[in-house]
């Protein structure tokens, strides 16, 4: 196999500083361009050749610096692929060497385009908490900066958007102490890179962390008909969409007509019947003096003990014939007769165990 590389034996080319400024020239230049003159100035030439070598080492690695910062200030910019979906293999075959693993899904799937998508903002959010809490160390050096990058994405959203206030709080405190235990052991190689530059990503939460909290929510400009002009029942109707309790604690703040809304059981009921099963609800019943269930102070302690049932729009999808993820409104090369029959959607959780081998 031939040699390709630049071989420091070649006579090669350098830089030589005349009159007129610098130029390049090569030695077979200076072998054909042999002169009286040059013998003459043999000493002034060796001296200048000393000086241009020393200069061109330096130009060479300032050129070399440069281009290692314009490459640093640019990491923000994904350069890794897009793909609406991957094929997802656990072993080596004849055909394939290696395995999938969770970074590399991570990756090419298209997670910057899905957090613009309010259908898919939820499943993205709550699949970077999973890896927060214990898949970080898991993933490559490219794939945890382009979690960070991700979140960044996710945080600028969140704030010209004004919405999904609390869910992103509640991401950025479990990153940061999954990240304070992390940065304990960076020693023992859990974390990829140098500990500088954790230190700053924390800081950088913490900073976004203050920004979600000093946010000030927009008052609509809209002079139209409000959630409050609407009938009781209206009303009870839209609060009965809501699938997390503090989304009706903070609705019931808003004004006492609302709050006195919310403290209807019924709805309190139809939020623990849809969360858990009977049996969690039994071992948790709670009377109140008049002989009837608290249903809303069951839900929060219901809450503490079990996980909430999950629902997203828009979810990940696996083909189990072909083995191949995607998104659900995204078609993928299927082979087999009866694609829908293959096909499972896969929550955050089951996105996550898909890649434990």
């Amino acid at each position: 196999m031939p040699f390709l590389g630049q071989d420091w034996r070649s006579p090669g080319q350098s830089w030589v500083k005349t009159e007129d400024g610098w130029k390049k020239t090569t030695t077979d230049d200076k072998n054909n361009n042999v002169s009286v003159d040059s013998f003459c100035k043999a000493e002034q030439e060796e001296c200048f050749n000393k000086e241009n070598l020393l200069l061109s080492f330096g130009y060479d690695m300032a050129a070399k610096k440069r281009k290692k910062d314009l490459m640093n200030n640019n990491t923000k910019v994904p350069y890794f692929h897009r793909e609406k979906w991957i094929y997802v293999h656990k072993g080596s075959t004849k055909e394939r060497h290696g395995y999938c693993t969770l970074g590399e899904a991570f990756n090419r799937l298209d997670f910057c385009t899905a957090i613009k998508d309010t259908r898919r903002f939820n499943y993205v959010v709550r699949l970077l908490e999973l890896i927060a809490k214990s898949k970080l160390p898991s993933l490559s050096g490219v794939a945890q900066k382009n979690y960070m990058n991700i979140l960044e994405r996710v945080v600028r959203k969140v704030l010209d958007d004004q919405q999904n206030v609390r869910p992103i709080k509640e991401l950025l405190q479990t990153l940061y102490v999954s990240l304070c235990g992390l940065v304990q052991d960076m020693g023992k190689s859990v974390l990829v890179g140098n500990i500088n530059i954790w230190v700053h990503r924390m800081e950088n939460i913490l900073q976004w962390q203050q920004q979600l909290d000093n946010l000030q929510i927009n008052r609509p400009t809209s002079t139209g008909m409000t959630l409050i002009d609407l009938p009781a029942s209206l009303q009870l109707n839209i609060m009965q969409r809501l699938s997390d309790g503090r989304d009706l604690v903070s609705l019931g703040q808003v004004c006492p007509e609302l709050g006195a809304l919310t403290e209807d059981r019924l709805l309190w009921k139809r939020l623990c019947q849809y969360h858990f099963t009977d049996r969690q609800i039994r071992k948790r019943l709670m009377v109140s003096d008049k002989g009837q269930l608290e249903w809303k102070k069951m839900y929060f302690k219901l809450s503490r003990c079990y996980p909430h049932r999950e629902q997203y729009s828009d979810t990940l999808h696996f083909c189990t014939h072909c083995h191949i993820l995607f998104w659900k409104d995204t078609n993928h090369p299927c082979t087999a007769n009866n694609p829908e029959s293959c096909t499972t959607s896969l929550s955050p959780q089951d996105f996550i165990n898909l890649f434990n081998f």
